[in-house]
């Protein structure tokens, strides 16, 4: 028997009808709401593919039950920018060649949101701190934090303005 779950996915409400209460937020974002912006990596929760911030939290979402998100917003890369106007971290990561693959991405960038939102003036240390949760065998590290930094310095000139 189908049981509704209701919550928010980037400033939408949506309402899914699941068979399984337990199904991982990952299956429903792909599988039911079509955003294929958040990634399937290790499924142990330990590479950060499918991070996704829920109120604003960082969370890996390849074990997140849905069942835990009534009322709650999430948030998944394709909610944090658009191509025709993109986040500031978005931006930076293509000015600064920050991804080869791609894969990790998502989860990257989402990572690095949650910790510009509580940090605007980050050290390399607290950045690399917030992106530890997520794996990227490229070896684009010095590329990504050098994006982060771009980024907080943009968000924080854009406040100022």
């Amino acid at each position: 028997m189908s049981q509704r779950f209701d919550f928010s996915v980037n400033g939408k409400p949506v309402s899914v009808a699941l068979d399984n209460e337990a199904t991982p937020l990952l299956n429903v974002l792909r599988n039911e709401l079509g955003l294929m912006g958040t990634r399937f990596g290790c499924g142990l929760e330990q590479c950060g593919c499918c991070m996704v911030l829920i109120d604003g939290e960082p969370v890996k979402s390849c074990n997140r039950d849905v069942s835990t998100l009534a009322g709650k917003t999430v948030t998944t890369i394709e909610g944090i920018g658009s191509h025709e106007r993109p986040h500031p971290l978005q931006q930076a990561f293509l000015d600064e060649q920050a991804g080869q693959c791609g894969y990790c991405l998502a989860g990257i960038l989402i990572s690095a949101k949650a910790l510009l939102e509580k940090n605007p003036s980050p050290t390399r240390k607290e950045i690399a701190l917030a992106l530890d949760g997520n794996i990227c065998r490229c070896g684009s590290h010095n590329r990504i934090m050098r994006a982060v930094e771009k980024a907080a310095a943009v968000m924080r000139a854009g406040e100022r303005a």
